[in-house]
């Protein structure tokens, strides 16, 4: 968690420097910007493991958000996805995928929030909290293209934030049992009244505080 904030903390510095952002570069050639479109076109894939993101907006309170995910081929293999309704996005890929986590980013191109989503928003397939916990050290953007800092960056927050991924991975499950429960008779991974599931503000900067305390706590 320390490296990653390190590296967090040097791709702003290098993006400062370059009189740009995060949120700029990845819309960066993209042409004009609209609210729901994938950017950059096409999404972000790595080919070597498997890791997948792209950029869009959609909610009040923020510029957009990045959505991470692992694809099949990249996950451990007693990862399997929980029984569940096979939606039409399904049918149309030749492979499996699953939401890790969504960074909120404000207009100044900074990460304010994380949050998970229902199946419906994603379109993804759906695993248990202790098999996406299994997949977030999988994740990894090891390309160049569009943005390498960008890259960089989505990789560390995952490697930084992870307390808290893990815990709003756990609360994800929890809410979709209790919505399904309150709700018998609807495919809960497709009703569109359970949209996000949970989520939580972050700062950078006292994360980062938070760890270094934690490690003199440790060498002391």
């Amino acid at each position: 968690m320390a490296s990653a904030g390190e590296r967090v903390l040097e791709c702003y510095r290098v993006l400062q420097k370059s009189d740009t952002n995060l949120v700029a570069e990845v819309l960066r050639g993209q042409g004009e910007f609209y609210e729901f479109d994938h950017y950059p076109e096409g999404d972000v894939y790595d080919q070597e493991t498997h890791s997948q993101y792209y950029y869009h907006s959609h909610r009040e309170g923020e510029h957009g958000h990045f959505h991470t995910f692992l694809r099949e081929k990249g996950m451990p293999k007693d990862c399997r996805p929980v029984p569940q309704s096979e939606a039409d996005f399904m049918k149309t890929r030749d492979d499996k995928l699953s939401h890790l986590i969504a960074i909120s980013m404000n207009r100044a191109g900074y990460p304010i929030n994380l949050f998970t989503t229902n199946r419906w928003i994603t379109a993804d397939n759906w695993y248990t909290a202790d098999d996406v916990i299994k997949m977030l050290d999988r994740f990894e953007m090891d390309l160049s293209w569009p943005s390498w800092p960008v890259n960089i960056w989505v990789t560390s927050m995952l490697r930084l934030f992870r307390p808290q991924i893990v815990e709003l991975v756990r609360k994800r499950d929890a809410a979709v049992a209790n919505w399904q429960k309150q709700n018998p008779d609807v495919d809960v991974f497709e009703d569109r009244g359970c949209d996000i599931t949970s989520d939580r503000k972050i700062s950078v900067e006292a994360q980062i505080k938070q760890v270094e305390q934690a490690l003199t706590t440790v060498d002391s």
